[in-house]
């Protein structure tokens, strides 16, 4: 075995992110991971390269046993990783980016020679068969680009194990289909390589054994051969089905709100997504990870650079959408980075609540201080957040704490539309059903609610209807009564 893992386990707090895994990939092989979003894949991924340590148990590389404790110690034993998210220097050119953690060739021991940096390059380039224009920044690179340059990264650290993270997320068919005869080109050379994808088509066609996680456990490693697409799936779910009752579930919702028509982004992740959200409707936007659901948001929002698509609220399109002019219009977005996009850290709780509306405490040039903290203690009341006072530095707050802030900004506007991107993220039991209890109540005032999670649990709990979104495109909307997890999964891995 190349790589093993025996009673593998991480912890955070109380939580097991990964329990017992027994794990093992063989010399020369390519072998699939699969689970749900939150199944563990990534915490696998992350203890195997060095970034998070390891609670409990062993891991062997070559048969040997090791201690990973960063990721320079990971590559030094012949582990490389390209994850989902680039991990390349926007400003850095190919040949530095390529060099990245290794050691760089000196012209009489002092300067770097990036002649011959550059040629060592080239010379791996020619080998398999890679074109990529080296002196360009990695921001000025294609996401298939950016990928081929950490392949050939990973070719020159003499890498014994690849890890490929949903490699072809951002990809067209015809990129996909050179980066799988590099794939294979580069495991017939030895190399194993560990493949991680929402995409089973694309498990099956590359893979010889896949690995199933479910709830951080491990499930079975079957031979691809052995099993096809339903039973794979009915592998990864508990088969959950909706807890929503009859008389929960709205047939006749008020009138269109909110409707997105053909969106697509700049970067091209979002291709194609339509969604219309309804007075006293909770619509589920559920996709597995890399499917463009934070994106579409964020696009919509005016955080993200839109190539096409319409946006219309109450009848009227938003033409250049920014989030001054949604947050006006009343339409507020609750982050899933609530400490990069939706809190100041460093204020205090107070600030953080009226800051998206504090301009309408100014009258005739003078700022009203007593309404500010008058309203400011209504919300911190309203959403029952536990501090020492509205004063309180907010990055003092638990994480519960923190996102009852983020809601208590959202209903300082009133907003008619939320669009909510893993509300409940890192939040405690009590909280998360707060929120959900806030959401409804919002929906039955008449709002409607955008919802994203990667829970399908949550989503299967929360929702009213479900619209599908994979690989940047919306495709069926379903009415949220008597569902179970297994046809919602079933839908997103369905080979478009």
């Amino acid at each position: 075995m190349i790589v093993e893992t025996r009673g593998l386990c991480k912890k955070f707090g109380s939580f097991y992110a990964l329990k017992d895994i027994d794990f093992a990939i063989r010399e020369g092989e390519i072998h699939g991971l699969v689970g749900e979003n939150g199944a563990g894949k990534s915490t696998l991924i992350k203890i195997l390269t060095g970034v998070y340590p390891k609670t409990s148990g062993e891991i062997f590389v070559s048969g040997k046993s090791v201690e990973i404790d960063s990721p320079v110690e990971s590559r030094a034993l012949g582990i490389s990783v390209i994850h989902q998210d680039r991990n390349l220097i926007p400003s850095f050119s190919g040949v530095e980016n390529v060099y990245l953690g290794m050691d760089t060739p000196k012209t009489h021991g002092i300067s770097i020679d990036f002649k011959s940096m550059r040629k060592k390059i080239e010379a791996v380039m020619a080998q398999y068969g890679i074109d990529l224009p080296l002196e360009k920044m990695a921001k000025e690179l294609s996401p298939s680009q950016k990928t081929m340059l950490e392949i050939v990264r990973a070719v020159m650290n003499n890498s014994k194990l690849l890890i490929l993270d949903e490699p072809t997320a951002s990809l067209t068919d015809k990129e996909t289909d050179k980066l799988f005869s590099l794939i294979r080109q580069i495991n017939s050379e030895g190399t194993a390589i560990l493949y991680v994808s929402h995409r089973l088509e694309e498990i099956f066609e590359l893979t010889e054994r896949i690995t199933v996680f479910k709830n951080g456990q491990l499930v079975d490693t079957v031979a691809t051969s052995s099993v096809d697409q339903s039973g794979l799936i009915r592998m990864m779910t508990d088969n959950w089905i909706s807890g929503k009752r009859d008389d929960e579930i709205h047939v006749n919702y008020g009138k269109k709100v909110f409707s997105v028509e053909h969106l697509s982004t700049e970067d091209g992740i979002v291709k194609d997504v339509s969604f219309t959200a309804h007075e006293g409707e909770i619509m589920g936007l559920f996709g597995l990870g890399g499917a463009g659901r934070t994106e579409s948001l964020e696009a919509v929002y005016g955080l993200r650079a839109r190539k096409s698509g319409t946006i219309i609220f109450e009848g009227k399109e938003i033409e250049k959408p920014t989030p001054s002019k949604c947050i006006k219009n009343g339409i507020i977005l609750v982050h899933e980075d609530r400490r990069g996009h939706s809190l100041v850290i460093s204020r205090s709780v107070k600030d953080n609540i009226v800051l998206s509306t504090i301009d309408k405490y100014v009258k005739h040039g003078i700022f009203d201080v007593k309404a500010e903290r008058r309203e400011a203690s209504d919300k911190i009341n309203q959403m029952n957040v536990l501090s020492q006072g509205q004063d309180q530095c907010v990055g003092e707050l638990s994480g519960g704490n923190q996102q009852k802030v983020v809601f208590g900004r959202a209903l300082m506007s009133a907003p008619k539309v939320f669009l909510c991107d893993e509300p409940t993220q890192a939040v405690d039991v009590k909280t998360r059903g707060e929120i959900h209890d806030l959401l409804r109540k919002c929906a039955r005032d008449g709002s409607a609610v955008v919802y994203v999670t990667s829970d399908l649990k949550e989503m299967l709990e929360v929702a009213d209807t479900i619209t599908i979104i994979s690989n940047g495109r919306t495709w069926e909307h379903l009415e949220n009564k008597g569902l179970t997890s297994e046809q919602v999964l079933s839908y997103c891995y369905k080979e478009r």
